[in-house]
C-alpha cells in the first residue's frame, strides 16, 4: 500500500494538539500496563514503559506518513503477550489513533479498509493468550482488541465522507454565487446595450434632421433667404421633438418604479406618414410601395418595422448624398419584408451629405441587426451593383416563443419614452411610386 497524502493543520494549532494527543496516548497506554496476566492491577512494568514510547512517538508523524504511523503502532503491540501483560483497548490506543488517522487520510475506501483490517487481523492474533486455556473473559477481551481499530477505522472515514460532503456544498454554494454574479453582470451588459440602442433610435434620429436642415439653411443663406427661414423654423421644430423624446427617455431611466400614468402607444408601421414627413422636411423624397395584404403586426414586431425604416433613412439622408429613397413593404404569409433603398450620390444634396458622412460610422446597423433578432427575423444590408444601398429586413408576422418577452419590454419602454408632437396622415400609400426592388441601395454608413 501507499501512503496517502494528508492535509497538515497550521503550524501552530499541529503541535499543540499533537501534543495533546500524544500525551493523551501515552497516558491510557500506561493505564493499560497496569492490567496484570492474571487480571490484578498493579504499577505498570518497565516493558510498558517501552510499549508507550514507542507507539507514540510515531504519533506526531500520523499526518504526513498515517500508514507508517499505523504499521509502527500495530507492531508495537505485538510483543505485549510475550512481555507478560494484558494487550487490552487502554494499551492499543496508539494504534486506534492511527487507524482513524489513517481511514481519514486515506484516498480510496478500500484502502482504508484493506490497512485497518490488517492492523486489526495483527491485534487479534497478538491478544490471543499463549496458553492453552482460553476463558470467555479472554474470548471478549480478544473480540474487543479485534473491533476497536475496525471502528476506529469507520469513525475515520465517515468523519472525511462528512467533511468531502461539506466541502462539495460549499463549492456548489460558491458556483452558485459566481453564477449569480455572472448572471448579474450579464444583465447589466444587455440593459447598457438596450439602453444605448433606444438613445440610438430616438434621439439620432432627429439630430441627423436638425443637422441635415442647418446644413441646407447655411447652404441657402445667401441665395434663397426664404428657403432658409423655412429651413430655420423646421429646425426649431426638429429641435424640440428631440428634446421632448430626451427628456422622456431620461425621465423613465431615472424612475424607480413603473410609470405612472397611462403610456403612449409605441411606434408602428401606423406611423410611418408621420417618420416619412419628418424626412421630407429635411429635403429627401420618400416614396412607398406595398406589396400584398398588410396586416396587423405583434407589438414588438412592429416597433421593429418602424425603427428599422427610421434607422435606414437616417443613414440615407447622413451617408448617401441624394435627394431620394424608397420603402417597400412586402407582406407574405407567414412574414413580412421590409426594404429601403436609394440610387446613391446626388448634386442637389451634396452640402448635406459632404457635411455629414466625414465622421467615423456609428452603431446604426449594429442596432437593426439587434432588434431585426430579437423578434425572430433577420437583417441584410450591403451596396448595390448598380450604385447605392440597401438595407432588407425579413420579420415574421407571429413572433418566435423564445422572443415574446424582450420584444414585449422593448414595446413598453418604447410606450413611456416616445412622443408625438405631428398629426397623422389620412393616408400613407402613394400611388404611382417608384418601386423600390430589393437590391435598392445607398452610400455604405450608419448613425451615429
Amino acid at each position: 500500500m501507499t501512503e496517502p497524502d494528508g492535509a497538515l493543520p497550521p503550524p501552530r494549532a499541529a503541535w499543540w494538539r499533537e501534543g495533546a494527543v500524544t500525551a493523551t496516548a501515552f497516558v491510557l497506554c500506561l493505564l493499560g500496563g497496569t492490567v496484570q496476566v492474571d487480571g490484578t492491577l498493579g504499577a505498570p512494568p518497565a516493558a510498558a514503559y517501552l510499549i508507550a514510547v514507542v507507539s507514540c512517538a510515531v504519533l506526531p508523524l500520523r499526518r504526513r506518513a498515517p500508514l507508517a504511523a499505523l504499521a509502527a503502532t500495530t507492531a508495537a503491540g505485538v510483543p505485549v503477550q510475550p512481555l507478560d501483560f494484558l494487550l487490552n483497548p487502554l494499551v492499543m490506543a496508539p494504534a486506534l489513533i492511527a487507524a482513524y488517522s489513517y481511514a481519514l487520510a486515506a484516498r480510496t475506501e478500500r484502502r482504508a479498509a484493506g490497512a485497518v483490517s490488517l492492523s486489526s487481523a495483527v491485534l487479534l492474533a497478538a491478544s490471543i493468550p499463549l496458553s492453552g486455556n482460553f476463558s470467555w473473559q479472554d474470548a471478549s477481551r480478544v473480540g474487543v482488541v479485534a473491533t476497536f481499530p475496525l471502528v476506529a477505522g469507520v469513525l475515520g472515514r465517515s468523519v472525511r465522507n462528512r467533511r468531502a460532503y461539506l466541502a462539495a456544498v460549499e463549492e456548489r454554494a460558491q458556483r452558485a454565487e459566481e453564477s449569480r454574479d455572472h448572471e448579474a453582470r450579464r444583465r447589466v451588459a444587455e440593459e447598457r446595450v438596450r439602453i444605448a440602442r433606444e438613445l440610438h433610435d430616438l434621439v439620432a434620429h432627429q439630430i441627423t434632421l436638425a443637422n441635415a436642415q442647418a446644413t441646407v439653411a447655411a447652404h441657402l443663406f445667401d441665395s434663397r433667404p426664404e428657403q432658409t427661414r423655412k429651413s430655420l423654423r423646421e429646425l426649431v421644430e426638429t429641435t424640440g421633438h428631440a428634446l421632448d423624446e430626451l427628456r422622456a427617455t431620461v425621465g423613465l431611466l431615472r424612475q424607480s418604479g413603473d410609470a405612472a400614468g397611462e403610456a403612449e402607444p409605441a411606434p408602428g408601421l401606423s406611423r410611418l406618414p408621420e417618420l416619412l414627413q419628418s424626412f421630407r422636411r429635411a429635403g429627401l423624397e420618400v416614396s412607398v410601395r406595398q406589396e400584398g395584404t398588410a396586416r396587423p403586426l405583434p407589438p414588438g414586431v412592429d416597433l421593429t418595422a418602424y425603427r428599422i425604416i427610421q434607422e435606414a433613412l437616417t443613414n440615407v439622408t447622413k451617408h448617401a448624398g441624394t435627394g431620394s429613397a424608397r420603402v417597400r413593404l412586402d407582406w407574405n404569409r407567414d412574414h413580412v419584408t421590409v426594404t429601403v433603398t436609394d440610387d446613391g450620390g446626388d448634386a442637389r444634396t451634396a452640402p448635406v451629405a459632404s457635411a455629414l458622412s466625414d465622421r467615423p460610422p456609428g452603431y446604426g446597423l449594429i442596432g437593426m441587426r439587434e432588434r431585426a433578432a430579437a423578434v425572430g427575423g433577420h437583417l441584410f444590408a450591403d451596396r448595390r451593383p448598380e450604385g447605392g444601398f440597401l438595407v432588407s429586413a425579413q420579420l415574421p408576422l407571429t413572433r418566435a416563443r423564445d422572443t415574446a418577452r424582450r420584444t414585449d419590454a422593448a414595446a413598453t419602454a418604447e410606450k413611456n419614452r416616445e412622443k408625438t408632437g405631428e398629426k397623422k396622415e389620412e393616408e400613407w400609400m402613394t400611388d404611382g411610386a417608384t418601386g423600390g426592388g430589393r437590391n435598392g441601395g445607398g452610400t455604405a454608413g450608419d448613425a451615429p
